[in-house]
């Protein structure tokens, strides 16, 4: 039989009426001749609930036993969810991630997938069972333990059961109705798109997109797994929400297709490092381990430079990390120059930050986006403090004041609204 995964979000499942609706869905698909392999996450607001009593209960906690906690979350949805297929006469069963198994590495809380058999699943379907209701967000360590993904890891697995089991396709129902050209909350002309490349939608997500995990697109998009993105509250078809797919897949596209933010960015400039082989990594080292995600990072001439006493002799050193990490990274710095790593004058932070990107398969082969975006900017007397760029990507970080009108201002120049 043709299979398809699916997989229902927190706000799809938050109450017994929601799993209900849910598995209509379920067995419309079934009643389409499809076996199926539903993927649930915790119903909503459940896993706040559980992480909190763990850090009450314990806030230097064991991360097997918060993990333990954590992971029961989707086990109550998995068998809810089976147990309404069954009362709607579909021969289901729920499985959690170690009855599968799923296998993963041993590192709690932001395990990675190793190898999900397929034999025990199989023989269920062979046996007449028509769907396998799986607990996301969780698997099975070398040793034995219940191991999560970390947030957004249900999306993951999700894509990793399509990936193994060979599936049609995986749909991610949610509570919007596909992939838009912005945030429609702040451009009333967003508009859905009926198809984006895997490429596209792995930067939107990694530039502040919340639609999707990036695990989850960046695994769908080395096994070619087709994802579909659509709403768990509205009636749907084959045309419904928005295909993530192969470029391949895409007969024409725009330039740009979307407009990402991210609203909780921060710059830190390193003031007159030394200018030496060496020093990037002197820095970046630290802050690796250290555990900050280093976004933008920009090199230029330091004032000190024009200093007849050191010429040449220093630099300055910017970059950008999400401001929740900003304690974090200033404590790696004054740490790497008390050990005698890096010598710099000053670290000047700014919390008050955006960062606004455009998207869009259509760079490579079109010249002038930056031209286009900059000048878009300057019309709105937004001034830009870093740029970063890849083959398809634009990043400007900007004040966060003119966030909101940076991303209407780059939806109109790009014309957005309009379909290619």
């Amino acid at each position: 039989m043709p299979l398809l995964v699916m997989k229902f979000g927190g706000t799809s499942v938050a109450d017994l009426g929601r799993i209900k609706n849910a598995a209509e869905k379920v067995k419309r698909e079934v009643a389409r001749g499809y076996d199926v392999i539903v993927i649930v996450s915790a119903m909503s607001g459940k896993t706040n609930e559980l992480v909190g009593w763990v850090e009450q209960t314990s806030p230097l906690y064991d991360a097997r036993e918060y993990d333990a906690v954590v992971a029961s979350g989707e086990n109550i949805t998995a068998g809810l969810m089976a147990l309404t297929l069954q009362e709607m006469d579909v021969p289901a069963r729920s499985w959690q991630g170690w009855q599968v198994p799923i296998n993963t590495t041993s590192q709690h809380a932001a395990a990675r997938f190793m190898s999900i058999p397929r034999d025990n699943l199989d023989a269920k379907f062979a046996e007449g069972f028509k769907v396998a209701v799986v607990a996301g967000f969780q698997g099975l360590s070398h040793e034995g333990r219940v191991t999560t993904l970390g947030r957004g890891g249900s999306d993951t697995t999700a894509v990793a059961f399509a990936a193994a089991f060979a599936a049609e396709r995986c749909d991610i129902y949610t509570d919007v109705d596909g992939i838009y050209t912005t945030d429609p909350r702040i451009s009333t002309k967003a508009r859905k798109l009926d198809r984006i490349a895997f490429e596209e939608m792995l930067e939107l997500a990694s530039l502040g997109a919340k639609v999707l995990q990036t695990r989850s697109v960046e695994l769908a998009m080395r096994y070619k797994v087709r994802l579909r993105v659509l709403s768990s509250f509205e009636d749907t078809d084959d045309n419904s929400g928005t295909l993530v797919c192969d470029e391949d897949e895409i007969m024409e596209s725009k330039v740009v297709s979307g407009v990402a933010y991210s609203r909780d960015e921060a710059k830190l400039t390193l003031v007159t490092v030394e200018d030496r082989p060496g020093v990037a990594s002197a820095i970046f080292g630290p802050l690796s381990e250290a555990g900050v995600n280093v976004d933008m990072i920009v090199q230029n001439i330091s004032e000190k430079d024009y200093d007849e006493a050191h010429p040449g002799a220093v630099t300055d050193m910017t970059f950008s990390c999400p401001v929740n990490q900003v304690a974090r990274a200033k404590k790696a710095m004054e740490d790497a120059r008390a050990a005698g790593k890096i010598k710099y004058e000053d670290l000047v932070v700014d919390t008050d930050v955006a960062k606004i990107s455009v998207v869009g398969i259509g760079m490579r082969s079109h010249a002038g986006v930056a031209a286009r975006m900059f000048e878009a900017l300057a019309k709105e007397n937004v001034n830009i403090k870093v740029i970063a760029t890849s083959e398809i990507k634009i990043s400007v970080l900007i004040d966060r004041k003119y966030m909101e009108l940076a991303v209407q201002a780059l939806h109109d120049a790009f014309e957005l609204e309009k379909v290619a």
